[in-house]
């Protein structure tokens, strides 16, 4: 099934495109199968049966810290697109506190360090403030709404490379990169799209 509010059998399609819109490679996979598993793979045959990418353009379901980190590792560049903070309105965003990477701590924007507690088994690292600085904290509302007056922030360990990927995107060259998607890789969908409905 492909998630709980849509019951039903379904399969992904997963290509790979040059930039001239011709197909290198596809996958298919379970409709359950979330798209950043297939990514790898999916460049991989690429690689072994063309050549190996300048840069991979991919949508914003890719853009995690295993796919940034195994494009850059490869010397292949991430095109990525920019993606919303996921932060409830009237809180403060992620980038508004700094993360400190020799003191490996991060600093909340009233200058209280959140320090290193522990690193999750899904490669989280968690920063915690501490709860009798933040109860008496004039932004505590602005912050979180822990019943325990603690912020608490996740950082994945690969987060470097996440964030390489957002400073790309800025550049000319990627911005080119990435608006070609909707020429080659999306009519290609388009049109297996229209094929199915047809037959």
């Amino acid at each position: 099934m492909k998630d709980e509010r849509t019951k039903q059998f379904a399969y992904s399609f997963h290509a790979a495109t040059d930039e001239k819109g011709f197909v290198l490679s596809a996958i298919v996979t379970p409709g359950n199968v979330h798209d950043s598993h297939v990514l790898q793979p999916l460049v991989e045959r690429v690689i072994q049966n063309v050549q190996k990418p300048l840069a991979v353009a991919a949508d914003a379901a890719y853009k995690t810290p295993a796919i940034t980190n195994f494009l850059l590792e490869n010397q292949m560049l991430p095109v990525l697109p920019y993606t919303r903070p996921k932060t409830k309105d009237g809180f403060f965003r992620k980038h508004e506190y700094t993360y400190d990477e020799h003191y490996n701590c991060y600093l909340c924007p009233q200058g209280q360090i959140l320090k290193y507690a522990t690193t999750t088994k899904e490669g989280y690292r968690q920063y915690k403030s501490n709860p009798l600085i933040c109860a008496k904290c004039p932004s505590l509302s602005q912050c979180t709404e822990s019943k325990h007056h603690q912020k608490l922030i996740q950082r994945h360990i690969w987060e470097s490379y996440v964030e390489e990927a957002e400073h790309l995107r800025h550049a000319y060259d990627i911005k080119q990169i990435y608006a070609k998607r909707k020429e080659t890789i999306e009519r290609v969908f388009a049109d297996a799209m229209d094929n199915l409905k047809r037959s």
